[in-house]
């Protein structure tokens, strides 16, 4: 069912559209208007026509059931299920792909008939045709899941024009437009909240049904569900650009990202196909030439249940399915995977790099203390620093602006310059202001009597006039969850890093809080991604944990790229593999974690398959199987692949 699981769009693909797959199912794109009645309908009407015609076969016995009439009896039982899948098999040949599944089933059945074993024909074309149905109904039903829980967005707004509400499409509102959000209502768009308070049910966007308190002035997203008061909120991002929007298309992209695993079952499938049905024919033909008693009929019958035995269906379906509930696991719980490529690289993982701020910390810091060489005026130097910090959306400029107050406009800015991963540089009355950590003043060659090194905050060093003014401390804090990230992370047996920008003194010690090993500070972004390729260097499989925009070259550097989907930027986000929703770390060992189950599962789906067609292709072969033994090696066998598939998503992790 390969484009079930590789098509998310609303948009109902053709055949033609998918080029190169093996397992198209025009007719699989149907079942979400159509109810499980009227999906089974033909496989009743098959079935209640087979049950009667073996009835009067083998029980009732009535003279006129026999000859021609017994013939057409089957063939109308036949043709239910049987019709759908002989078109299947004809639109393959056309497009160049005779050797599929459906061709397989079509010459089985088709020779069945042939040689009189009317009931056996049908009775393997029905069980085929249910072994799809449960197969759509699976892959329909994780698909919904995913749906049900992203697309959240709704089609309509309410903007205020001239001081009146008026309803308008939401993709025709553009940015700076106030819309207005009912209690219970979600939004469309994302937008900054004007109303001083609101609480907001983010279930949609992070997993997390806990109501989010935000007020005025901050970030509000679309999918978010309005709890109480009526609210206003400013937008600014376009319908198509919302930070919903993308996700949404990061899903429904996700499945277009194979696995190996499923490469490879793809390309063996079109190799071990096209053996199978030449291995049939030399079963029906060579016994000619080698036995005594050669008996054209029974090595006819021999080569169709080998036939029905061999079908790969088991593993075209089962394989996809499976990554296909991984991606829906993690969706469930607010973890966004780019492509099941990406599960496989998530079991595999060795070493855990993250970032400290924003990451394991919250990323909201707060002003603790401010000193001040003697002779400088404190609250002349934070207005001009609180002005120069207002050019920056980093988490300390928010810092110190929420520590000193409203931003003086009335101080004229010049020549501003942000230095990576040092800090702000500008003119102003003339004179320079350098804001940032120690390394931006030693650049500079402003000279300062401190020992800094030991302080466990960040500092925020402080220049004006060519002269050491004084530092600002600011504390971060740890995030809740960070520690049991780290213990479940190392009862999964991977090892954990921290990068930072911050001072060494700052991430040695929340390091050591969380009890991760390995700590380094001062980093700026070139060096992170040395550190990183240092650490691949040992044949480690690597994931790197972000949010920044300096963390973006290193997300691509790293196996697998994650990223904090809340506070993390657009850039990081974009680049990343894997996108944590809601911020938590936790996300991250239960990622991987998903990761392992998915990939467990796969195998274990790949390992009965071959397992169970083994042993009944060779008692096929030997003519000690029939074709109902048939039956159960390919469709019972691809049934409970689908079941075992299906698991990942309900599990809990």
């Amino acid at each position: 069912m390969e484009e079930c699981c590789s098509t998310e769009s609303k948009k109902q693909p053709t055949h033609s559209e998918h080029e190169g797959h093996d397992h198209d199912h025009d007719h699989s794109h149907e079942t979400g208007d159509q109810t499980t009645f009227q999906l089974f309908l033909p496989a009743i009407i098959s079935f209640i026509l087979l049950l009667l015609g073996i009835v009067f076969d083998y029980w009732l016995e009535p003279k006129w059931f026999s000859g021609w009439i017994r013939l057409v009896w089957y063939l109308i039982a036949y043709i239910p299920v049987g019709i759908p899948v002989l078109k299947e098999a004809f639109q393959s040949i056309i497009q160049g792909d005779v050797f599929s599944e459906f061709f397989l089933m079509g010459i089985a059945t088709v020779g069945a008939f042939s040689i009189g074993e009317y009931p056996e024909g049908v009775a393997v074309m029905l069980f085929y045709s249910v072994g799809e149905i449960f197969q759509i109904m699976a892959v329909t039903k994780a698909r919904s899941n995913i749906k049900a829980l992203l697309d959240q967005r709704p089609d309509e707004v309410t903007v205020i024009t001239s001081g009146k509400p008026q309803i308008v499409k939401a993709e025709k509102v553009n940015i700076d437009e106030i819309i207005q959000l009912k209690s219970g209502e979600k939004l469309g768009l994302d937008g900054e909240l004007l109303s001083e308070k609101a609480s907001f049910n983010t279930a949609a966007l992070t997993g997390e049904s806990k109501p989010s308190t935000k007020i005025k002035g901050e970030k509000v997203l679309a999918g978010m569900i309005n709890l109480n008061t009526v609210s206003q909120i400013k937008v600014t991002a376009a319908y198509e650009d919302s930070k919903l929007s993308k996700i949404l298309e990061m899903v429904q992209n996700a499945t277009s990202q194979k696995a190996p695993t499923e490469l490879f079952i793809r390309k063996f499938a079109k190799v071990y196909t096209p053996i199978v049905v030449f291995l049939a024919l030399g079963i029906t033909f060579l016994p000619y030439f080698i036995v005594n008693d050669y008996v054209f009929r029974d090595w006819l019958y021999r080569a169709l249940v080998f036939l029905v035995i061999s079908c790969p269906c088991a593993l075209v379906i089962s394989i996809p399915l499976g990554y296909f509930g991984g991606i829906g696991a993690g969706s469930r719980n607010g973890i966004l995977i780019k492509g099941s490529n990406f599960l496989d690289l998530l079991a595999n993982i060795q070493n855990v790099v993250m970032d400290k701020t924003g990451t394991m910390t919250e990323g909201v810091f707060k002003v603790q203390e401010v000193n001040f060489q003697p002779g400088f005026n404190k609250e002349e130097i934070l207005l001009m620093v609180n002005a120069l910090e207002s050019q920056s959306t980093h988490p300390i400029a928010t810092a110190i602006h929420e520590f000193v107050g409203e931003v003086d406009h009335s101080l004229v800015l010049e020549n501003v310059e942000e230095i990576a991963g040092q800090g702000l540089k500008a003119t102003i009355k003339g004179k320079e202001l350098l804001v940032g950590n120690f390394k931006l003043l030693d650049q500079f060659n402003i000279l300062y009597d401190l020992n800094h090194a030991n302080i466990v905050y960040t500092l925020i060093a402080i220049a004006f006039d060519q002269k050491f003014v004084g530092y600002l401390t600011i504390a971060d804090v740890i995030k809740e969850d960070a520690q049991l990230t780290i213990q479940k992370l190392k009862a999964l047996g991977v090892k954990t890093t921290m990068l930072s920008g911050d001072k060494t003194a700052v991430v040695k010690y929340v390091a050591e809080q969380l009890g991760i090993a390995n700590a380094f500070g001062d980093l700026l972004p070139e060096d992170k991604v040395n550190k990183l390729k240092e650490i691949k260097a040992l044949n480690q499989s690597v994931a790197f944990v972000g949010d920044g925009v300096n963390d973006a070259p290193v997300v691509a550097l790293s196996d697998v790229g994650i990223a904090m989907g809340g506070l993390g930027s657009d850039a990081t986000i974009e680049t990343a593999d894997i996108v944590i929703q809601d911020d938590k770390p936790s996300k991250i060992p239960m990622a991987i974690n998903i990761g392992k189950q998915t990939k467990k599962i796969v195998w274990q789906n790949i390992s009965l398959a071959f397992a169970v067609k083994a042993v009944v292709l060779v008692l096929g072969a030997g003519g000690l199987a029939t074709m109902w033994e048939a039956v159960f090696a390919d469709v019972g066998v691809a049934m409970l692949a689908i079941l075992n598939a299906v698991r990942i998503q309900r599990m809990t992790f």
